[in-house]
């Protein structure tokens, strides 16, 4: 049985249990999506979290019946006028904007809905479902429009598939990055600042520090030099890119003294004009120009969602500047190290995705078709699957997507990268050849962690919140028995200081037991034990988060512990 047709036959039964039990009710849609289903109502009273219940008690009365889902057509005009009558408005209006001149209609006992389908035979093959929460949705999508309320759910085959979905949504809640970023002290979001504006907090900054520092030698280390750029650029630059018109609507623009400006929502324009700053030769090319570069959009807020999605973040951004016949190797390389860089901040597996022109587009279509066979090329030779994405590229060139898996097989986006010949054309950038004539380069964006934002947001969910050593923002926390050996204990803190350890002392006057259960939940990786046997002995009790007691230790013993550990990045 097709899943999202059984989804979809089970957004239907749940909107008629929400009739039955509110006849006023009026339906908005109702499709499958990914994992479940979901259907709109405009109800004069919110729903309760206690109605889920109460709704899936009537879904199963319906399914029990064992309705056949019965298909029929109509001509339009007959079907608005049959919806008006029924006071389905959100129905009529729906049939309004679709140009069929006939459309269908499914029925399952008294219920009847406007919908193309297809359906399952009948209601009972539903054989386990759950409703899992309340949302509003503007209708349409569009902001001026009605507020509705949206009640999501998800249908399977068998029972056993259901629970296992359920089991895995709960541990996602567990792993929640903004549940996590909050108690572990990560970051937080302000009103007074402004939404999708992420303050990090002592623990997230050095964390995110650390991911910098990394990606930083890891760029040098493969050829790219450092470039930085300003904030604001004037328009002038964004209108002759193209992002002017193709993307003014999520940019911040302003006036300084009559002058129009814009808050980079790209790093790219700087980058063109540090190419562009001096005559370039073939001998020079490829240049690998890196920047973490902060940037703002102007997202709606509606689609804000914690670091996974805000209006202000940073890119580990390049801009790749190379011959035609450098493209495919280059693009190689950025796979690589893609590849090698996933596998060191734990993610094992990856998918990929192939993105080609959109409707918006600027460019010839030969200069596309060729900036499109250089990534097809490269995946092909690096012997990567990918799914194609149908008009889902850049305004200015194809691209690929690479999506890492988490520790739930859930795909999170972050590297990029895109082969634009049209912004070379309009920046005019040109570099010398052999034969002493002028040829445009190729240009290729791309990132490798994507938004740091979101890559902190992965990583939290990823490992929940316990951080490998070498990210964790306090390594180890020291633990003193009582306030006889505090002094030790600061003892042991210098030490490790001075090796370049994070750590601090837990000096509160409490039971040990208290302490090392709070070092647990900040999910610190050691705890260091310290009391008048160890401070005798100058030594440490050593407790491995989730472990437990690994057992006494020099301070020279624990610190070769943790620089192996730290040094292959477990």
């Amino acid at each position: 049985m097709d899943l999202n047709t059984l989804r979809h036959s089970a957004s239907h039964v749940m909107a008629q249990a929400v009739k039955i039990l509110w006849p006023d009710a009026k339906l908005g849609i109702g499709p499958s999506i990914e994992d479940g289903f979901y259907y709109d109502f405009d109800k004069k009273e919110p729903f309760a979290p206690e109605d889920l219940e109460k709704i899936e008690a009537k879904m199963a009365e319906v399914i029990k019946k064992d309705y056949k889902f019965e298909k029929s057509e109509m001509k339009k005009e007959d079907a608005v006028k049959l919806f008006e009558k029924i006071g389905e408005t959100y129905k009529a209006q729906l049939l309004k904007e679709i140009p069929d001149e006939v459309v269908t209609i499914y029925k399952d006992g008294d219920f009847l809905d406007l919908c193309r389908g297809p359906h399952i035979e009948s209601t009972g093959r539903i054989k386990a479902f759950k409703l899992l929460s309340i949302a509003g949705a503007y209708w349409h999508g569009i902001e001026t429009n009605p507020m509705l309320q949206r009640i999501y759910g998800t249908a399977f085959e068998t029972e056993k598939d259901l629970k296992e979905y359920l089991r895995c949504l709960e541990e996602a809640r567990r792993r929640d990055h903004r549940v996590l970023g909050k108690q572990l002290e990560y970051f937080s979001f302000n009103e007074e600042v402004g939404p999708g504006l992420v303050l990090y907090h002592p623990k997230g900054a050095i964390t995110r520090t650390i991911i910098e520092d990394y990606i930083k030698r890891e760029h040098l280390r493969r050829g790219y030099e450092l470039v930085i750029g300003p904030h604001i650029l004037k328009s002038d630059i964004w209108i002759r890119s193209g992002h002017y018109e193709y993307y003014k609507e999520n940019m911040y623009i302003f006036k300084i003294e009559g002058q129009e400006y814009a808050i980079k929502p790209m790093n790219c324009p700087g980058h063109i004009l540090v190419y562009k700053s001096k005559m370039r030769s073939y001998r020079d090319l490829p240049l690998r120009y890196f920047e973490l570069g902060t940037v703002y959009r102007n997202e709606k807020s509606g689609v804000l969602h914690g670091l996974l999605r805000v209006r202000g973040f940073t890119q580990d951004d390049a801009h790749i500047f190379c011959l035609r016949e450098q493209a495919e190797a280059e693009i190689m390389k950025v796979i690589d190290f893609v590849a090698d860089t996933l596998r060191v901040f734990g993610f094992d597996d990856f998918s990929v995705e192939l993105s080609t022109r959109p409707a918006k587009s600027i460019g010839n279509e030969s200069d596309w078709e060729a900036a499109q066979s250089a990534l097809i090329n490269s995946l092909n030779k690096k012997g990567l699957n990918y799914e194609v994405n149908e008009g889902e590229g850049a305004f200015y060139g194809p691209k690929i997507d690479i999506k890492l898996k988490d520790a739930l097989k859930r795909e999170w986006q972050c590297a990029t990268i895109q082969c634009d010949f049209a912004l070379p054309e309009r920046f005019d950038l040109t570099y010398i050849g052999q034969d002493g004539k002028d040829y445009r380069p190729i240009m290729l964006h791309r990132v490798i962690l994507g938004s740091l934002e979101r890559f902190m947001g992965a990583l939290l969910e990823h490992f929940a919140g316990q951080m490998p050593l070498w990210l964790a923002p306090i390594q180890c926390i020291i633990i003193p028995v009582s306030e006889k050996v505090i002094g030790y204990a600061k003892e042991v803190e210098h030490y490790l200081r001075e090796a370049e350890v994070r750590t601090a002392v837990d000096e509160r006057n409490e039971r040990l037991e208290k302490k090392i259960r709070n070092a647990e939940v900040e999910k610190v990786p050691y705890m260091l034990i310290v009391g008048e046997k160890e401070t005798k002995e100058r030594t440490i009790s050593v407790r491995l988060r989730s472990k437990g007691d690994i057992g006494k230790m020099t301070l020279d013993e624990f610190n070769k512990l943790l620089k192996k550990e730290i040094e292959e990045k477990k």
